[in-house]
């Protein structure tokens, strides 16, 4: 049987909101089979539970924030994509505050927090959402158009193409596809950070966000270069990091998928929206387990491997 997975015993963190600048407290804890990624807002008098569905996001501007009555965490997407990495379908993440504190900008502090914890399986069969029907959403079109799209495959895979008019960006690839079977995400996929324009900070932070983005945490550019002073991590970082992104917004869904997504100037909302999409047509899916390891697709039986 391929099974659940979960941690072998609790880790911490500690690092500010990208958007909020606040100090916040991470507890990332083991939970029970079937129980999903779990986030709880530890620091409210009364701590709020908010499971990780595609009905409980409420905002994708800039970020995937996910709701709760009236408690929220947001910017949720690089540690759902460490998950998602390294197969884990049960976790309580602990937070003491509104948003998943940033670390460096990618998925691979979390990576390394995860394995760090250790991961365990479970005695319950791992689900999987396996996509039978392709689903596409589309917006807008000429230069502004943008889509995203699943179809069947036997396994999980992504392409991702963008289109920056900057020369920073476009001197670099701007597409790429990467396969889960490979077991190479936190090598190929974890270190991509999230990246931004000094043109655009300003406005970004009279409306209250960016407060805590900064070189340390961010690729940051002006109109003509990179300003980090290490420069780039990969080539193409900036491709993959839409990819990161990617694999923790459509994680939200809950379950594993089983598919090719593919996508041409795609955002949190969309790849939201397609999530919405593709539930809304229950012929288009269908949930799966594996009872033998072998009839599961390449690379998902085993454990990711350390760095």
């Amino acid at each position: 049987m391929l099974a659940q997975r979960t941690l072998k015993s609790l880790t911490k963190a500690v690092g500010v909101g990208l958007h909020s600048g606040q100090r916040v407290e991470l507890t990332l804890r083991p939970a029970p089979p079937d129980t999903g990624i779990v986030f709880r807002r530890v620091d409210l008098p009364e701590p709020v539970e908010i499971p990780v569905n595609a009905a409980a996001v409420t905002d994708t501007r800039l970020a995937s924030t996910i709701s709760s009555g009236g408690a929220k965490v947001h910017t949720i997407e690089h540690l759902m994509s460490a998950a998602a990495g390294l197969g884990l379908d049960n976790l309580y993440v602990d937070i003491t505050a509104e948003e998943v504190p940033i670390l460096d900008g990618s998925s691979a502090s979390f990576v390394y927090l995860l394995q760090s914890a250790g991961i365990v399986t479970q005695k319950a069969p791992k689900r999987f959402i396996r996509v039978v029907k392709p689903v596409e959403v589309r917006e807008g079109e000429g230069a502004s158009l943008k889509w995203a799209r699943l179809d069947p495959y036997h396994g999980y895979k992504l392409s991702f193409e963008i289109e920056f008019d900057h020369p920073a960006v476009s001197s670099t690839g701007q597409r790429f596809e990467f396969d889960f079977g490979s077991g190479t995400y936190a090598r190929e996929i974890a270190r991509a950070r999230t990246f931004g324009f000094t043109r655009d900070v300003e406005m970004m932070r009279s409306h209250g966000l960016a407060m805590g983005g900064g070189l340390d945490n961010a690729i940051v550019m002006d109109d003509v270069k990179v300003l980090n002073a290490g420069g780039l991590r990969y080539q193409d970082e900036f491709v993959k990091h839409k990819i990161l992104d990617a694999i923790g917004d459509l994680y939200i869904v809950g379950k594993p998928l089983l598919a090719a997504y593919s996508a041409f100037r795609s955002g949190h909302a969309m790849n939201n929206q397609l999530l919405h999409a593709l539930l809304a047509q229950p012929d288009a899916y269908e949930v799966v387990t594996f009872e033998h390891e072998r009839a599961a697709p390449r690379g998902f039986a085993q454990l990711a491997p350390a760095w």
